[in-house]
């Protein structure tokens, strides 16, 4: 394995009140607001903290009047993940261009870890993938074969064939990737 292929993080030397706040995988994943196309100034400024976190992007084809092309858009425009310790929120707040930290009740709200997975397991398959309006109604289904197996999600049957909707409920967001019928069974 070459030393380019792993990424690792070297942290200078500071003590334990300089540091606040690394990421333990003990901790739950939240959901952070952030300003407007600040999504990977907020996801740099969580990682230089020591933070997991998580902010996955599409490819998107755009047309300007003189050429087309290929640009990188947040799947949740206006939202990265994080993963900390919600009794420990200041150096995520004081981070440059987070609004808040989704809550219920003036409480951080866990985001369930089954669905980062699957966002995760949809974006490492190479399938191409898009943001998606949030559906409430619809088969869930966890898939049995092909490269997304074990994602679960929900199956729209379109005339083109048929899309797996993976959604974070709490942010009321979706994404879909095209599926073919077979990994399902049907659709």
């Amino acid at each position: 394995m070459s030393t380019s292929a792993v990424r690792t993080l070297d942290y200078p030397a500071q003590s334990n009140s300089d540091f606040l706040c690394l990421t333990n995988p003990e901790h739950a994943w939240f959901g952070v607001r952030v300003r407007s196309n600040c999504e990977a100034i907020v996801s740099t400024g969580l990682r230089s903290k020591g933070l997991e976190e998580f902010a996955p992007l599409y490819s998107s084809r755009r047309r300007w009047s003189d050429r087309i092309r290929t640009v990188q858009l947040p799947l949740f425009p206006g939202y990265v993940f994080a993963r900390f310790d919600p009794s420990v929120r200041t150096p995520v707040l004081a981070t440059p261009g987070v609004v808040h930290i989704l809550s219920l009740g003036g409480r951080p709200e866990p985001i369930d870890e089954k669905e980062i997975v699957s966002i995760r397991s949809l974006l490492s398959s190479g399938i191409s993938a898009e943001p998606w309006p949030f559906l409430r109604v619809g088969q869930r289904v966890n898939l049995a074969n092909g490269p997304l197996k074990g994602v679960e999600g929900i199956v729209v049957d379109l005339k083109q064939g048929c899309r797996l909707i993976v959604s974070v409920t709490l942010l009321q967001r979706s994404i879909a990737v095209e599926i073919e019928r077979n990994w399902i069974g049907s659709c």
